[in-house]
């Protein structure tokens, strides 16, 4: 089965690597305009000139999405680029802290706090005034497995991670018939944002995960495309777990 987009604008928060440019590149794959913003410009311009050539148009826009008044900013840009945001992908997330949660500073539980949760309320928000409430559309959330249950280090992420999980499922009550919200809460995937929990020992971790590999950009972008397509247009309020099997495991692990 062929996925399309065609006819469709796109906008992706945290889109200039890894998974959020690969979502990128699957929906202009499948004719969507694809508007890419993160904080860089020039990281922007580098990775709008690896989706060149394909089906859908790509257009950036500069954004930090901690702060709200940048959401209204990067739609507003796609609305006067293409004149729908049909789809929003937030998938910009950070982890600047490792360690016990009640050692976190203020300011390091906040700064996690604005760009894995609360930018999500403001994205949508901004999307839903300007352009999903007359127009219908789908919202797309990137969440985690460490949403689903305590991990050692990286406890206050994994608290931001759980309330995407939640906020996808009282966003895709409120927002129903007309904007469809899901989420995807992958495992370890080999990007940017994961790296220390992987390099120099990615053999050793996949080990535990019982297909015997980490994941890829494009297992989640796939995903993406797919339930961003008509293919799901009966999928809601869900989160999809990618994570090789990890949380279906026996007690004790994969030995």
């Amino acid at each position: 089965m062929e996925l399309r987009l065609d006819g469709k604008t796109a906008l992706i928060t945290g889109g200039s690597r890894g998974i959020g440019l690969q979502i990128g590149y699957r929906m202009a794959e499948a004719g969507a305009n694809v508007v890419l913003t993160s904080r860089k410009e020039q990281g922007l311009h580098e990775a709008a000139a690896t989706l060149e050539g394909l089906d859908g148009q790509v257009a950036t826009v500069a954004s930090h999405v901690g702060r709200p008044e940048d959401a209204e900013k990067a739609v507003t840009f796609t609305m006067e680029r293409f004149g729908a945001v049909d789809i929003l992908v937030n998938n910009a997330g950070t982890n600047p802290y490792f360690g016990p949660m009640l050692e976190i500073t203020p300011e390091l539980m906040r700064k996690t706090y604005e760009i894995n949760q609360a930018s999500i309320i403001t994205f949508s928000q901004a999307a839903w005034r300007q352009s999903m409430q007359a127009n219908g559309g789908s919202i797309l959330n990137i969440a985690s497995i460490g949403g689903l249950g305590p991990e050692p280090g990286i406890g206050w992420y994994n608290v931001t991670k759980a309330a995407v999980i939640h906020t996808t499922t009282q966003l895709g009550y409120e927002l129903a018939p007309s904007v469809r919200v899901n989420a995807i809460a992958p495992g370890l995937v080999k990007t940017d944002l994961a790296r220390a929990l992987w390099e120099n020992r990615e053999e050793q971790v996949a080990k535990h995960i019982p297909l015997r590999r980490l994941g890829e950009v494009d297992d989640i972008a796939t995903m993406a495309l797919f339930l961003s397509s008509s293919a799901a247009s009966w999928i809601t309020g869900q989160t999809i777990v990618i994570d090789g099997g990890t949380t279906n495991q026996p007690t004790g692990g994969v030995s």
